[in-house]
């Protein structure tokens, strides 16, 4: 059965509101949360940013059952592996086992602000590639030093380990990352609902077959509203952003450098491709497509921080029953 989840949008969102949303959404009936890990948000109209460990704390505390998953953090840059560890593990204790750590390569938007460079994206594999190595080793318990390529690690240990431990879900986009993480982690983590991601993680020799143990994550933007025409202006206005995709987001650098790649992006250009408005059946089509590729879980990204209570409270329920019903 597939399940649905909610995306706690800190882009857009300040930190006491993804608290609140996250008790009303667990209340509403989602399987899961997802919470974005962001330096910058993508467009100047988002607006926020906080620090997604100190509200998944919170997160954690204010609910009582629904998982909990980082969708995603990149752990190679902004972040050493070995303190994404450490704060992966308190917040699987904080959250009695209920945490998922995504993983990513990341984007420049958030982890220029080092000012380490930006490194090729064979690179930026590779040094995730070592950071998962990292943090499951530590995620042992024992004391560790570590010196790879990357990395180093001088006798360090994670002192508060979850007897569950943290499972490891990875983000791919291709082929190549795909065969070089599949074996690597839990389960798959995908923006767009790929049929090949799924099959190439299936064939993948070693790697833990989604549909079993493990989950194939997707993620949608919605727009819901009582109006299409005021759900289209503001998903324009604070989504236009994604029509880039993967490729694109990954490299720009700052909130400037969307708004100037996505000056062209019409509101109809936006409608196409994000569902906005009241039809509740319009959206279901469009998640459809992530269950029909194989996808275990889809998280909805309700566009708007000022449509978040009203969603919540008069859409999300009879959505979630329509979204289950078509999805069998």
């Amino acid at each position: 059965m597939t399940r649905f989840g909610y995306t706690l949008m800190t882009e857009q969102s300040g930190p006491k509101e993804l608290v609140q949303y996250a008790a009303q959404a667990e209340d509403c009936g989602f399987d899961f949360e997802v919470m974005s890990d962001h330096y910058f948000p993508w467009l100047s109209a988002q607006g926020h940013a906080p620090y997604a460990w100190s509200v998944l704390g919170a997160v954690a505390h204010a609910t009582d059952q629904v998982e909990l998953m980082t969708y995603v953090t990149c752990p190679t840059m902004r972040y050493h592996p070995a303190v994404v560890a450490q704060k992966a593990a308190t917040v699987q204790v904080l959250a009695d086992g209920r945490f998922t750590l995504g993983l990513g390569a990341g984007e420049n938007l958030n982890e220029h602000v080092v000012g380490r460079g930006w490194p090729a994206v064979d690179v930026r594999q590779k040094m995730l590639a070592e950071a998962v190595e990292v943090i499951r080793t530590l995620h042992s318990g024992d004391l560790i030093d570590h010196s790879g390529e990357f990395y180093t690690v001088s006798s360090a240990r994670v002192w508060d380990v979850p007897d569950e431990g943290v499972p490891i879900a990875i983000a791919v986009s291709g082929e190549d990352s795909v065969s070089q993480f599949a074996t690597l982690g839990d389960h798959m983590i995908a923006v767009e609902p790929s049929a090949e991601l799924v099959k190439g993680w299936n064939d993948t020799d070693g790697a833990p077959r989604i549909g079993d143990s493990a989950r194939a994550i997707g993620q949608i933007p919605i727009c819901w509203d009582t109006d299409e025409d005021t759900a289209v202006q503001r998903a324009h206005e604070q989504f236009r952003w994604f029509a880039g995709g993967w490729f694109v987001n990954a490299d720009l650098p700052t909130t400037a450098g969307f708004a100037a790649a996505t000056q062209s992006v019409r509101p109809e250009d936006v409608a196409d491709n994000i569902p906005c408005g009241p039809d509740l059946d319009k959206i279901v089509s469009q998640v459809s497509a992530y269950w029909e590729a194989g996808f275990t879980d889809v998280a909805l990204v309700q566009i708007g921080d000022e449509t978040q209570e009203e969603f919540l409270a008069k859409a999300a329920q009879p959505l979630l029953e329509r979204l289950r019903e078509a999805a069998g």
